[in-house]
C-alpha cells in the first residue's frame, strides 16, 4: 500500500486553509452581518448623564410687572383693580401724580408675572431668558413691552432686572362673538430679557471634597461609579456615602478642579438594571412598562359587562265621549349582556416582547388591561412594581 508523501501533506495544508478562507469570504453578506450583530455590547453611559455635582444647580426667580403697548387687548380694569393700583404706584415713582378718584379705563396695560431661571456660575452683567404670563384677563399680550421688573429669589433678594419686547408664538382674531385662536396668546418669552445683578456663590471643593449626586437612587450604580473613578484616579479617590451620594477627594489647587470634574463626567459606567415597574395613568388608561418587567404562567378570564337601558314614551288615548284624559307614560327596556370570559393562558415571558405578546393575546383594551395587571400583581404572576399616577 502506497504511503502518503509527508511533503505533499504539508503542501496540501496551506492550500486547504486558503480554500477555507476563500469560502468564508464568499459567504452572503447577511450571514456575516448577523454574526457581528450577535456579539453583545454593554450599554455604558457617562457619569455626566447619570449624576450631577452638588451645589451646581439652577435657581428660580419670580417678579411682578406691567406690560404696556397692547393694542386694546389688555386687562379690564374694572375686574382687575390691582392693574390700576400697580400703574398708579409706578407713575408716582416717576413723578406723575394721578388725582384721587380718577376712573382709569385702560386697555393697553396688563399685569403679568415674570419668571426666569438663574443658571449656576452666572455673573452680574450677563443676560438670561424670561417668561411672561398674564395675571389678569388680558386677551392677548402680542406686541407688548415689559416694563422694568425686579426678579427675586427665594430669599427675597433681587438677582436680575427684566425688561423688553416679548415674542408671542400665537395668533387670534374675533368678531361678532366668534373667535379663532392659535396657540397661547396670554404668555410669551423674552430672549435675553433680564440682566443679572447678583451672583450666587457655588464653591467647588472648598473643603477639599466634592460630592456627586446620582439622578436615581441605586446602590449598584453608585458602586460602579466609585469603581470607575478609582480606576482612573487611583484607589481611595471616591467613596459612596449612600445609594445616591459619592464623595470625591478634590485636587488641592482650585484651578485643577474644573479639569478634574470634566474627566470624571466623561467616565463610562454601566448602570444597574432598573427596577421592574409598570406605570398606570388612572385618568387616561395609559400603561407603560420598562424592559425588566416579567410575568409568570397564569390563567386570566376577563369578560365585558354592559347594561343598556332604552326608554320610550307611551301615550294612552281615551275613547271618544268617555270623559277620560290623555296620559303619557314611560316604558323602559333593560338589556344585560356579558362578553366572553373564557380562561386564557398567559405564558411566562423572558423579555418585554414576550410580555406584550401574552397580554395582547387576551384581547383587552387599555382600560381593561389596568384591572388585569392589578389582578396579576395580586396573584403573584406579575414580577414588577405597580405605580398609579
Amino acid at each position: 500500500m502506497r504511503k502518503p508523501n509527508p511533503s505533499l501533506s504539508r503542501r496540501r495544508g496551506p492550500r486547504a486553509s486558503f480554500m477555507s478562507l476563500l469560502k468564508l469570504c464568499l459567504l452572503p453578506p447577511a450571514l456575516v452581518v448577523v454574526a457581528v450583530l450577535a456579539v453583545p455590547h454593554a450599554k455604558a453611559e457617562r457619569i455626566k448623564d447619570l449624576a450631577s455635582i452638588q451645589g451646581v444647580r439652577d435657581n428660580p426667580l419670580i417678579g411682578y410687572g406691567l406690560m404696556v403697548g397692547l393694542d386694546g387687548s389688555g386687562d379690564q380694569t374694572m375686574q382687575t383693580p390691582f392693574t390700576t393700583q400697580s400703574l398708579n404706584n409706578m407713575l408716582g415713582q416717576l413723578g406723575v401724580t394721578v388725582p384721587a378718584g380718577t376712573n382709569m379705563q385702560l386697555k393697553n396695560v396688563a399685569a403679568v408675572m415674570v419668571t426666569a431661571v438663574l443658571p449656576p456660575f452666572v455673573r452680574p452683567g450677563q443676560t438670561i431668558d424670561v417668561t411672561v404670563s398674564s395675571l389678569g384677563n388680558a386677551k392677548s399680550l402680542r406686541g407688548g413691552t415689559l416694563l422694568m421688573t425686579p426678579l427675586k429669589g427665594a430669599d427675597g433678594q433681587v438677582y436680575a432686572l427684566a425688561q423688553g419686547n416679548m415674542v408671542v408664538g400665537g395668533a387670534g382674531a374675533s368678531a361678532s362673538g366668534s373667535q379663532v385662536k392659535i396657540n397661547q396668546l396670554s404668555s410669551g418669552r423674552i430672549p435675553a430679557g433680564a440682566i443679572v445683578e447678583r451672583a450666587v456663590d457655588s464653591p467647588l471643593g472648598g473643603d477639599g471634597t466634592l460630592v456627586i449626586e446620582l439622578n436615581k437612587t441605586d446602590f449598584g450604580t453608585a458602586q460602579k461609579a466609585v469603581d470607575a473613578i478609582n480606576r482612573s484616579f487611583g484607589p481611595g479617590t471616591a467613596q459612596a456615602l449612600d445609594a445616591r451620594m459619592i464623595q470625591v477627594t478634590a485636587p488641592a489647587r482650585p484651578e485643577e478642579r474644573v479639569g478634574f470634574l470634566a474627566r470624571i463626567e466623561e467616565l463610562d459606567v454601566n448602570p444597574s438594571q432598573a427596577v421592574a415597574k409598570v406605570v398606570i395613568n388612572a385618568r387616561t388608561g395609559s400603561v407603560v412598562m420598562n424592559q425588566t418587567v416579567r410575568i409568570n404562567d397564569c390563567a386570566v378570564a376577563h369578560g365585558n359587562l354592559s347594561v343598556v337601558i332604552n326608554t320610550e314614551p307611551v301615550i294612552s288615548q281615551p275613547g271618544a265621549l268617555s270623559g277620560g284624559s290623555t296620559v303619557a307614560t314611560q316604558r323602559s327596556q333593560i338589556e344585560l349582556s356579558q362578553g366572553g370570559g373564557a380562561l386564557q393562558v398567559v405564558k411566562s415571558g423572558a423579555s418585554l416582547a414576550d410580555v406584550i405578546k401574552g397580554l395582547n393575546a387576551l384581547g383587552a383594551n387599555p382600560q381593561d388591561l389596568v384591572s388585569i395587571l392589578q389582578a396579576m400583581k395580586a396573584a403573584g404572576a406579575l414580577r414588577a412594581e405597580l405605580e398609579i399616577i
